[in-house]
């Protein structure tokens, strides 16, 4: 173990956006804690809008929240100080430690970065006297040029951080050896020093194909290949709607139950779904268009950083209309959070959208005005005592989950509330179900979390579809463990993890 008052430390770094670096992150932060160590993940800056809560009510990056699980602790909102969540094409909510500090355009944003550079060090100061390792997270690509004087995330993280990196790969989107040497060329010399190394992701076929292009490329650079890894179909968590877009879930085999969830063009924490997917009788689509609709047995309305633009695209591609159509045929409609807020009556947001009051899709009793603060913190809960007739198994059943919105929903007068919050040592009414028991609304970012309550939900549309129930057998928090794993012995075979802890223990800064 490292007795060294300075944490070894290592960043990893990539060619591109979505080349796999939150996972390779995962993985590390993995083996050194198999391997004994303290380990923790740290990201200066994150863009995503699949957010979680810290145990003391701080939000941040989902990416760092399960790289903290991966490591075997709780989150810390030190381990991702800054979280961009876009509310449009040019803006987004900049969320400083775990709390909403401002809105800007990306070139006010790219102008007040440099006033973020003490704090972030404070930071990552105070995370590293507490443990062995840190492994750090980039975005994008260091070789962004223009962005390069304000960096704050990739190489001038690394320098502040006085840590070697680790350049990481994608050989599955093509060019990867173009890709690593372009990024090397445009690196300065002081920073191209700093890469001590290449991980090639992604990789289908026979790794001896890629020998003598190995060889080329560590002779081209100076920099040694440090493994290949080969695609792996692990189920863990993506950072952000990127995996939406390549269609994120794949179902094998025979699924009885078919769940959609809508595609929102801001959609957020779609992580909330993964627990669902992964159940072995349920196949999960993302859909954008009504006729991917057809022979669901459950719509899911997700979170969204836009509910009312949100609300507008729906009307707009027709999803509104389908529906109103499925629940008129008899279809259970979820939402969550911001899909709460869109089944309601109406919503009134003079805060995020600036839209105003608009009429929400009615299917529920409630109204929905947004308010400047947050609501951000972790609780548990149990579902309603009078949930309908098929959600009856999912009665009184024990949850814990997260709150994030900005807005503050009222049940009309003998609206049943879907569960009941414990918050602040009193009980309170959460969400609403409809009177016809189809249309079921929670704030509860985790619902599908417990294992239980899924279980019943699923065996209650097997009951509508006349199929037998399935044993709760399944266990997501044992899944998870076993696919961090997976990623751990992986990364073994594949990657020179010695090499890495040589380069950690032997990095010096320059004098």
């Amino acid at each position: 173990m490292n007795q060294s008052p300075q944490p070894l430390a290592i960043m990893v770094q990539g060619t591109a956006s979505d080349v796999g670096k939150s996972m390779l992150v995962a993985g590390l932060c993995r083996i050194f804690r198999q391997d004994g160590l303290r380990t923790a993940p740290f990201k200066s800056q994150n863009m995503a809008l699949n957010s979680g809560i810290t145990p003391d009510g701080h939000e941040m990056g989902r990416a760092q929240i399960f790289q903290a699980e991966a490591a075997g602790i709780e989150p810390d909102v030190r381990m991702n100080p800054v979280l961009l969540k876009p509310t449009g094409d040019r803006h987004a909510q900049i969320v400083l430690m775990g709390k909403v500090a401002s809105h800007m355009d990306a070139v006010s944003y790219h102008d007040f970065k440099p006033r973020l550079r003490e704090q972030i060090i404070g930071v990552y100061r105070s995370l590293a006297q507490e443990y062995e390792v840190l492994v750090l997270e980039g975005a994008g690509s260091p070789a962004e040029i223009n962005l390069r004087d304000r960096d704050i995330v990739n190489m001038g993280m690394a320098e502040m951080a006085a840590c070697p990196v680790i350049l990481v790969a994608d050989i599955d989107r093509g060019g990867v050896f173009a890709a690593i040497y372009g990024t090397l060329a445009l690196l300065q010399e002081h920073e191209r020093w700093r890469v001590k190394g290449v991980i090639i992701n992604k990789f289908r076929g026979d790794v001896a194909l890629l020998t003598s292009g190995l060889r080329q490329i560590e002779a081209l650079t100076g920099v040694p290949v440090l493994g290949v890894m080969p695609w792996l179909d692990i189920d863990l968590e993506d950072e952000d709607g990127v995996a939406l877009q390549r269609g994120k879930y794949r179902h094998t085999g025979e699924r009885e139950i078919t769940i959609a969830v809508v595609q929102l063009p801001h959609i957020s924490n779609f992580t909330d779904f993964n627990a669902l997917a992964a159940q072995p009788d349920v196949r999960l689509r993302y859909v954008r268009h009504p006729d991917e609709l057809e022979n669901c047995d459950l719509l899911i309305l997700p979170g969204s950083k836009n509910t009312l633009g949100d609300l507008h695209w729906l009307r707009e591609c027709g999803l509104a209309q389908a529906v109103v159509q499925l629940h008129h045929a008899g279809v259970p409609v979820f939402g969550i959070c911001g899909g709460y807020q869109m089944l309601g009556e109406t919503i009134t947001d003079d805060v995020e959208s600036h839209m105003g009051r608009q009429p929400g899709l009615g299917f529920l009793p409630v109204e929905t005005i947004f308010a400047p603060q947050k609501t951000t913190t972790k609780v548990t809960a149990r579902s309603g005592t009078a949930l309908p007739g098929w959600l009856a198994g999912a009665r009184d059943i024990p949850l814990s989950g997260y709150e994030i919105h900005m807005g503050d929903t009222t049940r009309h007068e003998g609206c049943r509330p879907a569960l009941w919050l414990e918050k602040q040592g009193q009980r309170m009414a959460d969400g609403a179900v409809s009177e016809d028991g189809l249309v079921f609304g929670t704030y509860l970012h985790g619902l599908f979390d417990s294992d239980a309550f899924t279980r019943a939900v699923i065996n209650g549309l097997r009951q509508r579809k006349q199929l037998p129930p399935r044993p709760a057998s399944f266990s997501w928090q044992d899944h998870k463990a076993q696919q961090f794993d997976r990623l751990a012995d992986a990364m073994r075979s594949h990657i020179d993890i010695d090499k890495i802890y040589r380069i950690m223990r032997e990095h010096k800064e320059p004098a």
